[in-house]
C-alpha cells in the first residue's frame, strides 16, 4: 500500500466506517509496551489527523484517556474494537489500527518494532525500540 493512498476501514461490527490515507503506508506499522497498547495488542500505521475521515458512526465512537490524557483513544461502542487514536507522542498524528483497513491484516507484517511508551518521548525519554514483535507462519 503506498504512502497516502486512500484505504477504507471499519470496526468488527461496521458501525464505524473510515477512509485514511496512511503516512509512510506500510512500512511505518509498530507496535509499543506502554498499559494501553500492551492490553489492546494492535499493530498502529500512521495518518495525519487530516488524513483520516469519518464516513459512518462518529455517534458510536468512545473515547478514553488515561494517564496525562493527551493521547484519545476511540473504540466502537457496540463492538468494542479500537479504531485509531490521536497519539501523545504527536496530536498531529492518528495511530490507526491496522486490522480495521480493508485488505490488511496484522499478520501481514512479518516484524513490528515495538517503541518504548513506558519511558513515553513526551517525558523527556529519548525515542527507543525496546523490541521486535514477529509473526512466522507455518
Amino acid at each position: 500500500m503506498p504512502e497516502g493512498k486512500t484505504v477504507r476501514g471499519a470496526c468488527h461490527c461496521r458501525a464505524v466506517k473510515f477512509e485514511v490515507a496512511l503516512k509512510g503506508g506500510l512500512s511505518g506499522a509498530r507496535r509499543c509496551n506502554c498499559s494501553m497498547c500492551r492490553m489492546r495488542g494492535a499493530v498502529a500505521l500512521t495518518a495525519d489527523v487530516g488524513d483520516l475521515r469519518l464516513v459512518e458512526g462518529e455517534e458510536q465512537l468512545t473515547e478514553y484517556r488515561f494517564n496525562t490524557g493527551v493521547a484519545r483513544h476511540y473504540f466502537c461502542s457496540r463492538c468494542g474494537i479500537y479504531t485509531h487514536h490521536q497519539r501523545r507522542s504527536n496530536p498531529n498524528e492518528f495511530g490507526v489500527n491496522a486490522a480495521c483497513l480493508e485488505g490488511v491484516s496484522p499478520f501481514d507484517f512479518r516484524e513490528v518494532p515495538v517503541t518504548d511508551g513506558v519511558r513515553h518521548t513526551s517525558d523527556g525519554n529519548p525515542e527507543r525500540i525496546v523490541g521486535v514483535l514477529r509473526f512466522e507462519p507455518e
